[in-house]
């Protein structure tokens, strides 16, 4: 039940931000392509850019965003900045939403693939 001047999306049980940010990141097909190249492996922006036909400036706007909402983090190693797809806020989601679907905690956490947990 919301209350008055409540906002809709806002921090929930469960989840360590607003659900409205996360939706945010992934509903842009270019961020979505992005996260599936981090699930292979980590990247240099350079990397991504690379598998894309749009400028670098732009895939750091991407990134900005979904590091903005902990779906990757960054790693300097030298003059690199390497980024790498972080999974737990998709985890929490997942158990927010079968949790909201009556659904245990134990089934959804043995249903996420092993790869996927990171």
């Amino acid at each position: 039940m919301l209350l008055k001047n409540e906002p809709v999306c806002s921090r929930q049980k469960g989840l360590p931000m607003p659900i409205d940010t996360t939706l945010k990141a992934l509903d842009d097909p270019v961020r979505r392509q992005i996260l599936h190249l981090l699930q292979e492996k980590s990247m240099t922006v350079t990397e991504l850019v690379s598998q894309f036909d749009i400028s670098q400036p732009a895939i750091s706007r991407h990134l900005a965003i979904l590091k903005k909402a902990d779906l990757i983090r960054d790693t300097r190693q030298g003059k690199y900045v390497i980024y790498s797809l972080s999974t737990s806020v998709l985890e929490e989601m997942i158990l927010w939403i079968r949790e909201l679907k009556g659904e245990s905690d134990e089934t959804a956490v043995s249903e996420v693939p092993e790869r996927t947990r990171r």
